[in-house]
């Protein structure tokens, strides 16, 4: 049978796409997880949600065409956001694409590609609400580690974002599809569950009339086996004391909050079809800190948004110092055709755009290093994700770090240990946003 390789771009909850086509295709008779100079087919499943993610995408598409040459491979097979969202587009512009595959068709991965090999290729959008959420996955990362999407679309229609438009209505997943995948996982040596959606704060509302985040993680925190589950995406006005009580008072849930707040300036959210404004984000920080003790607040914040002046930049920059997140992430506005902020005026200049950026991460690297230095001298849980050959020793993840977005933590051992098993180490010394220290 075919040989398939497969490279997964942009966010976990694409790679839960790539995981489930994964699935379907193995069960189809196919070889999975071949080297790409070895494959038949050479499937790139794409993020399209900002220029830099289309930009990566078209350069794996072009680099993977070039095993037609020196490999294998009879075809070249896109899906993900940038086929749902250009559709067409991809093969006529692209030559080195052979099919395009919207998310709605995923579930027909396997024909679909035979017929590319084949030289049948032809497109394929399925409807939207199509995708199954409940299919069945093969990991693709580490086999403790694995990401659990609750829902998928949004209703947020924030006027930057073009994932409405790519993902269509937010569909929620019931409570207990989510819990038996999540056992299923667990069985399969699953120790951390990552929940993930567009807005997982908003999780259950259409199906349930409203959010049922609290009642899913109470579920999830029961399952045997499961020792941290982290959940990612929270936005900020739908953040409920419920949800803050049962972080405090559950084991399971690690005390970590990934806030996506954007901006502070309340005129730039109002733009952005966001709420809120400094004070109330303040206040929010304030009362999750209370409520949660030693919680690990983390944050996405976009500068030069249109019409932002250097007096909203600076609102912005003073509430990173006044806020202190322990986790930050600064990105620069891009202008995505079909969305209500695409056509909006006093564009904001690159380079301008670029400069803010760039100095807000130059306060939070000074913001994270103190963080980061007021560890030393104590004892951190460590999820162990592997050696460094190079500096002889073992690497692994706090409960303050999700994957690859947060630090690491690069610990000396007194024994052999096993990838995948909890440490404990004493944190001595800090290198930026990572922390160093040695097995207890």
């Amino acid at each position: 049978m075919y040989k398939i390789s497969m490279v997964s771009l942009g966010c976990p909850k694409n790679q839960v796409d790539a995981e489930q086509m994964l699935y379907s295709l193995k069960q189809a008779g196919y070889e999975i997880g071949v080297p790409e100079a070895e494959a038949d087919a050479i499937i790139i499943n794409t993020c399209g949600f900002i220029e830099d993610a289309k930009s990566e995408a078209i350069e794996n598409i072009i680099e993977a065409a070039q095993y037609k040459i020196d490999g294998n491979c009879k075809a070249i097979v896109v899906t993900g956001c940038l086929a749902e969202r250009y559709r067409d587009d991809v093969t006529e512009e692209i030559p080195e694409a052979d099919v395009c595959v919207g998310i709605g068709s995923n579930g027909n991965i396997a024909e679909i590609v035979k017929n590319a090999i084949e030289g049948n290729a032809q497109n394929s959008y399925g409807a939207k609400e199509d995708l199954d959420l409940n299919g069945k996955r093969i990991l693709s990362g580490w086999p403790f580690t694995a990401y659990l999407k609750v829902a998928d679309g949004c209703d947020n229609c924030c006027t930057y974002c073009a994932i409405p438009k790519i993902r269509g209505r937010m569909r929620s997943r019931k409570i207990e599809d989510c819990v038996r995948e999540a056992k299923e996982l667990a069985l399969g040596g699953v120790r951390e569950l990552i929940v993930v959606a567009q807005d997982t704060t908003a999780y259950g509302a259409d199906i349930y009339g409203e959010s049922k985040l609290c009642e899913l993680l109470s579920e999830l925190c029961k399952i045997e086996g499961i020792e941290w589950i982290r959940t990612l995406y929270t936005y900020p006005e739908r953040i409920s004391d419920d949800l803050l009580q049962l972080m405090a008072s559950e084991p399971k849930l690690v005390k970590y909050l990934d806030i996506p707040i954007q901006h502070a300036d309340g005129e730039i959210l109002k733009r952005m079809n966001r709420r809120g404004d400094k004070e109330s984000l303040l206040s929010l920080v304030k009362k999750i800190r209370a409520t949660v003790p030693d919680v690990t607040l983390r944050t996405t914040l976009i500068t030069g948004f249109p019409g932002e002046s250097e007096e909203q930049y600076e609102q912005l920059h003073n509430f990173v110092r006044e806020a202190q997140f322990d986790r930050l992430g600064c990105f620069t506005y891009s202008a995505e055709e079909g969305t209500v902020a695409a056509e909006m005026p006093d564009q904001v200049a690159e380079q301008v755009k670029q400069d803010r950026a760039e100095h807000i991460m130059e306060t939070q690297l000074d913001i994270a290093s103190l963080k980061n230095e007021a560890k030393i001298g104590t004892v951190q849980r460590v999820l162990i994700e592997g050696w460094d050959d190079y500096i002889k020793c073992y690497y692994g993840r706090s409960a303050a770090d999700a994957p690859e977005i947060d630090g690491k933590v690069f610990f000396m051992a007194k024994e052999q240990l096993l990838i995948g098993d909890f440490v404990d180490v004493q944190i001595n010394d800090v290198l930026e946003y990572d922390l160093l220290g040695e097995q207890l």
